[in-house]
């Protein structure tokens, strides 16, 4: 068989997997025959790293119930807590699911010149039933997928072990028919023969809990309001008669633990908490961050790295000096995606002044971060061109998404999803002009 045919059997083959019913709401992606390769070191490098970002999720959980109480500065539990409803804050610290953790989270390590660079966790992630499809579908033809074809959906049903309700709000209803994809996976595969479908998906603005089961929450907190009986089930997740995962913790969700990992008062808590070892680790994959808070410093004082007094120095900056990353840190409908983030560099000098103005003057109800910009490292990979026709190679900046599930113990590796952006692209989110692949082992480092 020529190098011609495998192309054109492999792209056929991707093409008759398509789930009629798609797996992302009105969205479309460029297709490759190859999946995204990945050396046997960089693998083991993400492997170890789920493990210290859930030891690191462990830490964040710790510290911010130990500020309530006021064993660590307040001012940690203020910054998590800021803009949230009492009600909401209220719930997330009840004793009942104090120890609660994401069973499932990705990162999005961005491959650079010197290694590779986080730029946060996402613990309501989309892209886990894509992931499995695309696992499932190039397992086909490649053996050496990462996860292997059902990798994905031992992950989730570790999440559900039983049966479940995956919870999903019209907020985030671009991502119900991947989810759907699951849940039809799982009941086919399903040995509880007494139930006939014992994984679904429902809607989140109607739904009623059932006492036993356990929900997949796939609704962010800022979209409550908009839930009219999510009063029943927060309060049957209270009294013990369901499970809720992700729980119900916004401050677990910010995007401002990673500037709290950089913060010099916390220095020693992060070390002891994870290690020596652990905390070297995470400096080297976590970018530098800060917090757009507008409160004075002593006259002495400086914001450090940036050697700045006032965060309106650094509206002044030029263009070379605004490599970084302005980021909503949560609990607003601009705290998840792209929606929320600005790079400094990409802007005009007024828009940027502009932004930072509004970052200061909002961060009382709306915090936002600065952090660090990274530029990733340009790789070449190939892709079915629609338009004309035939096979094409791109330039481009790839974001991969691990994803990890926590089963018992153990923290596993299941599947990571591949977005190739073209070199132009600074934000590496899903697009119709990405290419999206799962990723493989290759021989080489």
């Amino acid at each position: 068989m020529t190098h011609l045919q495998v192309q054109d059997d492999r792209l056929s083959a991707i093409r008759s997997a398509f789930p009629k019913e798609g797996l992302f709401a009105e969205k479309a992606w460029l297709v490759s025959p190859d999946a995204f390769p990945i050396g046997k070191k960089f693998l083991g490098d993400l492997e170890q790293l789920g493990h210290r970002l859930s030891v690191f999720q462990r830490a964040c959980n710790h510290l911010y119930h130990l500020s309530v109480k006021g064993k660590q500065p307040a001012w940690i539990a203020r910054y998590l807590d800021a803009g949230k409803p009492k009600e909401l804050i209220e719930f997330s610290r009840r004793k009942e699911i104090r120890d609660d953790l994401p069973s499932v989270f990705f990162q999005d390590p961005t491959p650079t010149e010197k290694g590779y660079i986080i730029a946060e966790i996402d613990s309501v992630p989309g892209g886990i039933g894509l992931t499995g499809w695309l696992n499932q579908t190039y397992s086909t033809f490649d053996d050496a997928i990462i996860g292997g074809a059902n990798g994905m959906l031992d992950g989730f049903r570790s999440v559900l072990p039983n049966d479940g309700d995956i919870v999903i709000s019209q907020e985030s209803a671009t991502y119900r028919p991947e989810m759907e994809w699951i849940a039809a996976r799982l009941n086919q595969t399903s040995n509880l023969k007494h139930q006939t479908s014992p994984w679904r998906v429902v809607s989140a603005e109607n739904y009623e809990p059932q006492d036993g089961r356990t929900v997949y929450r796939f609704f962010e907190l800022f979209d409550l309001p908009n839930i009219p009986a999510i009063e029943n089930t927060l309060r049957a997740n209270a009294e013990g008669r369901i499970t809720v995962t992700p729980p119900i913790k916004p401050y677990l969700e910010e995007k401002m633990w990673f500037a709290l990992f950089w913060m010099h008062p916390l220095r020693e808590y992060w070390r002891r908490e994870l290690g020596e070892k652990y905390f070297i680790k995470l400096q080297e994959a976590i970018p530098y961050s800060w917090l757009l808070d507008p409160a004075p410093l002593p006259q002495h004082a400086v914001i450090p790295r940036l050697e700045i007094h006032d965060w309106r120095e650094a509206a002044k900056f030029s263009q070379k000096d605004r490599e970084l990353l302005l980021k909503v840190s949560g609990f607003s409908p601009l705290g998840w995606g792209s929606r929320g983030i600005a790079l400094g560099s990409d802007l005009p000098h007024a828009e940027w002044e502009k932004r930072i103005e509004h970052a200061l003057a909002t961060f009382e109800s709306n915090p936002t971060i600065l952090q660090k910009f990274h530029k990733g490292t340009l790789f070449e990979h190939r892709y079915w061109d629609p338009d004309s026709g035939e096979l094409k190679t791109m330039k481009g900046r790839v974001r991969l998404c691990p994803y990890y599930f926590v089963e018992g113990d153990r923290v596993k590796l299941r599947g990571a999803l591949a977005t190739i952006a073209p070199a132009d692209k600074k934000f590496l989110h899903g697009m119709s002009d990405a290419i999206l692949a799962p990723s493989r082992l290759t021989s080489g480092d």
